[in-house]
């Protein structure tokens, strides 16, 4: 086995968008962004006294929830999954080693919402 180089993330990276990545096909065709209103309305999301960890952004846990529907996953496979499919990383706007959504956040994520 090799050790990485400075650009193996990113040729990999690069392959998967010439094989034709349906999440990067996702992203370009459904405009997330419009949701964030209505997302941060329906979760409460304002000013937060100071102390404690700040929620992770509403449209990417949107993401997270779209992910889980597509792939009938349950929370649990999700934080597994999250941190392990690059291409998920990248649809998400994670970077590798950041800390990601486990499977306690995308429950109460889930009923906040609901």
């Amino acid at each position: 086995m090799h050790a990485p180089g400075l650009f193996d993330l990113t040729d990999h990276l690069a392959r998967l968008s010439a094989t034709g990545d349906p999440l990067e096909a996702l992203d370009c065709h459904v405009n997330f962004e419009a949701l964030r209103p209505v997302l941060v309305a329906a979760l409460g999301y304002g000013e937060r006294p100071k102390g404690g960890r700040p929620p992770y952004d509403a449209v990417v846990m949107f993401k997270v929830l779209v992910l889980a529907s597509m792939h009938n996953l349950s929370d649990e496979r999700m934080e597994f999954l999250i941190r392990d499919r690059f291409s998920w990383l990248r649809f998400l706007g994670f970077q590798i080693g950041e800390p990601t959504p486990d499977q306690k956040t995308i429950w109460l994520f889930r009923e906040k919402l609901t």
